[in-house]
C-alpha cells in the first residue's frame, strides 16, 4: 500500500450541459482551475452510444485488453472518481459509472466516453497537498496512481 495525505482545498458544483463529453470536460475544467487531484460524484443522464470499459477480455492476460460497451438508449448515472495528474502534470480523471435504463444496468470505468443527455450534476472536491501522480505502467498498460516514495505501509 502506498498513500499520501492532504487537505480539503475548493469545492465545485459543476452542471455539464447537452452533448458535452466526459471525462474532457471535467479534465478541461480541473487543468483551466488549476486542480491537481480531486474526488469527484456525479449524477445525470448519459446519451445513447455513449461507450463504458466494462472489464479486461482475459484477466490473466497482460497487457489488458479492455472490453467497451456502448449504451442502447438513454440512460440514468451515477458514478464516482478520482482526479491525479499523470506524467505530464494534466489532470485525469478516472470514474466509475453505474448507467441504468429501465430494468437493466450497466457498470464500467467511462474513460472511452460518456455524452452528457440533457445534464449531468458532478460535486468536484480539491484535494491539496498530496504527493501522488498517474504513471503509466508498461505491464498493464495502465496509468497506475503512485503515492510518495516516502510513504508506504
Amino acid at each position: 500500500m502506498q498513500y499520501s495525505e492532504g487537505k480539503i482545498g475548493r469545492v465545485f458544483a459543476i452542471r455539464l450541459e447537452h452533448g458535452e463529453p466526459m471525462p474532457g470536460t471535467l479534465e478541461e475544467f480541473a487543468a483551466k482551475e488549476g486542480i491537481q487531484s480531486g474526488l469527484a460524484i456525479m449524477v445525470g443522464g448519459a446519451e445513447e452510444d455513449s461507450k463504458l470499459v466494462v472489464g479486461p477480455e482475459d484477466g490473466s492476460m497482460l497487457p489488458v485488453t479492455p472490453m467497451l460497451t456502448a449504451l442502447c438508449g438513454v440512460h440514468e448515472v451515477a458514478a464516482v472518481g478520482t482526479l491525479f495528474p499523470d506524467e505530464q502534470g494534466s489532470p485525469v480523471l478516472h470514474m466509475h459509472a453505474a448507467c441504468g435504463r429501465q430494468d437493466g444496468s450497466i457498470t464500467g470505468c467511462i474513460r472511452e466516453g460518456i455524452v452528457t443527455w440533457q445534464i449531468l450534476e458532478v460535486i468536484l472536491i480539491e484535494v491539496t497537498g498530496l504527493d501522488a501522480a498517474r504513471i503509466e505502467d508498461s505491464a498493464t498498460g495502465f496509468q497506475l496512481l503512485e503515492c510518495g516514495s516516502q510513504r508506504q505501509a
